[in-house]
C-alpha cells in the first residue's frame, strides 16, 4: 500500500493539475465569469481533497481484502473513478446551486459536466501516477 506521504503528494498533484485544467474549461463551457468558476472549482477541489485521502485509503483496503492486492486493473480503475465522482457529486451539487444562484436541475447539469471531466481526468491521472510513482514491490519488503 502507499505511504501517507505518497497519498498526500497524490492528492496535491491531482488537485493542482485539475484546477489548472478545469477553471478555463469551465469559463468557456458554462459562460461564467472567472471568479464564479474559480470559487466553484476551488470549493470542489477542497471538498475533493478532504474526501480523496480517505476514499483512496478505504478503496485500497477493500481491494486488498477482496483480491489480496492493491494493484488496480482496468475494471478496478473504472469502479474507483465512478464511485468517487458519484460521492463528490452528491456533496457539491447543493453548493453549486446556492453559490451560482441556479436551480437544482441546472446545478446537477453543471455538476455532471464537471464530474464527467473529472471522471476521465481521474482515470488518466491515477494511471499516470501509478506509472511515475509505482507501488513498492511487496516481495522486496519480505526479504
Amino acid at each position: 500500500m502507499r505511504s501517507p506521504r505518497d497519498r498526500i503528494r497524490h492528492v496535491i498533484l491531482f488537485e493542482i493539475l485539475g484546477l489548472a485544467l478545469v477553471t478555463p474549461l469551465g469559463m468557456w463551457v458554462f459562460g461564467m465569469p472567472p471568479h464564479a468558476v474559480s470559487v466553484v472549482a476551488i470549493s470542489g477541489s477542497t471538498l475533493a481533497m478532504g474526501l480523496n485521502y480517505g476514499y483512496n485509503l478505504a478503496f485500497d483496503r477493500l481491494l486488498l481484502r477482496l483480491t489480496g492486492s492493491v494493484r488496480k486493473g482496468l475494471g478496478h480503475r473504472l469502479v474507483h473513478a465512478v464511485l468517487f465522482e458519484i460521492t463528490l457529486l452528491a456533496g457539491l451539487m447543493p453548493f453549486i446551486a446556492w453559490y451560482l444562484d441556479v436551480g437544482l436541475w441546472q446545478a446537477l447539469t453543471m455538476d455532471i459536466s464537471l464530474a464527467g471531466f473529472y471522471l476521465v481526468y481521474a482515470f488518466v491521472f491515477n494511471w499516470g501516477y501509478d506509472l511515475i510513482f509505482p507501488l513498492p514491490d511487496p516481495q522486496a519488503r519480505q526479504r
